[in-house]
């Protein structure tokens, strides 16, 4: 049995990898492109380097900020818009992963026309989008290495996801500088969507060598950079780790698939709009704890790599670790159940079936080691409340 891996043509990594923009967009044929991004990104500055770079060489870049957190199919409609007006000829990324999943979303829509709804999963979407270079900002989503992109329908409250080689990033231009700005917050969150990313990959039904060699080696940077990261942000050694990280997990879960916390996870966001990575930080012990018996060698094999669990431990004590470690890390994380969060209870409990079905339908949950069924959903969710 073989294993076809797409990975975007172009990686450029390490310290200034953004500063690499010009190439790379000459290396394309590139002359207009449009800037996806946000309003922290112009904010902070990031924005004016890269069209400063970009005058320099005789580019002219058209600006997109009004990308959103959890992107909607409202807040691509204008994205979609400026880029035909304008006539660009590839989408210039930056940001965590909400522009660079709305990029994707653009660079698809821009060319072909349609709405979102077209090409949500389970269709597959190969037609070859206008490039796309992703700059991340964020140790987290891995968007920039992977073939999806989550959408938000705002008029059924589901998050949709699209999968195809259409949204892969053409290059992924990996600078752990940029992430030297975030908070605490965004870092605790992201780099718990990291991690996640980087289990359920190894852990998924459809891992394989190949994605099982890039989800042990993220979780190796992962784990013991992430309390670090999130108690000193100005740590340059343990930022790059993690970005590294994320990228090699972006990698993973894009040739395995995501299983049952992401599966989870997307509903909870699209209805209490609570951010991707701390939905998923909400439910990866329980998950976990849920899934663990029915692939204990994999799961043991994690906390292994993670350095939770020694070398000669067997699988039972690594797996106990294991749960320990995560349930521990959310404390040290202050990740809030969805009670903390401010959610509302008889609205969650209402939508818990709901939940369940969307996170069915959306295919992730049939990765899992074990699928479990919609009452089993519920029940999880109901667990993790508070």
């Amino acid at each position: 049995m073989s294993t076809q891996i797409l990975l975007p043509p172009i990686l450029q990594i390490g310290a200034d990898a953004s500063r690499k923009i010009v190439e790379v967009l000459q290396s394309f044929h590139c002359q207009h492109p449009m800037i996806v991004t946000d309003s922290m990104m112009v904010k902070l500055g990031y924005v004016k380097v890269l069209v400063d770079d970009l005058k320099q060489s005789g580019i002219r870049a058209t600006i997109y900020e009004d990308t959103v957190p959890e992107p909607t199919i409202a807040s691509l409609l204008d994205g979609v818009s400026l880029a035909k007006n304008e006539n660009v000829d590839c989408l210039i990324a930056i940001g965590g992963g909400s522009p660079i999943d709305s990029a994707k979303a653009i660079g698809i829509l821009a060319k072909y026309g349609g709405k979102m709804q077209d090409y949500r999963f389970p269709r597959i979407v190969n037609e070859p989008s206008m490039p796309i270079i992703a700059i991340p900002t964020t140790a987290g989503t891995g968007s920039e290495m992977t073939k999806f992109t989550i959408i938000t329908n705002e008029q059924t409250d589901e998050k949709m996801l699209c999968v195809g080689s259409g949204f892969m990033p053409a290059a992924a231009l990996v600078d752990y500088k940029l992430t030297l700005s975030l908070p605490p917050r965004t870092t605790a969150d992201t780099g718990v969507d990291a991690m996640t990313h980087a289990i359920e990959a190894y852990v998924s039904r459809k891992a394989n060598p190949y994605s099982d060699t890039q989800a042990l080696a993220a979780l190796r940077l992962i784990a013991p950079n992430l309390l670090t990261v999130y108690r000193n942000g100005a740590n340059e050694k343990a930022r790059e780790a993690m970005m590294l990280g994320s990228m090699l997990a972006g990698c993973a879960f894009s040739n395995a698939s995501v299983a049952l916390v992401h599966g989870m996870s997307r509903p909870i966001g699209a209805f209490f709009h609570v951010p991707h990575g701390l939905s998923n930080a909400m439910l990866l012990p329980q998950v976990t704890a849920f899934s663990i018996e029915s692939a204990p060698a994999r799961y043991a094999q994690c906390a292994r790599a993670m350095q939770v669990a020694k070398m000669n431990d067997n699988d039972t004590v690594s797996n106990q670790k294991l749960l320990s470690f995560l349930s521990e890390l959310n404390v040290q994380l202050e990740v809030p159940s969805p009670k903390d969060y401010g959610i509302d209870k008889a609205r969650y409990f209402e939508v818990a079936p709901i939940m369940a079905q969307q996170a069915l339908d959306s295919g992730s949950p049939s990765n899992n080691p074990v699928t479990p069924s919609i009452e089993e959903m519920v029940a999880i969710y109901h667990q993790v409340w508070n």
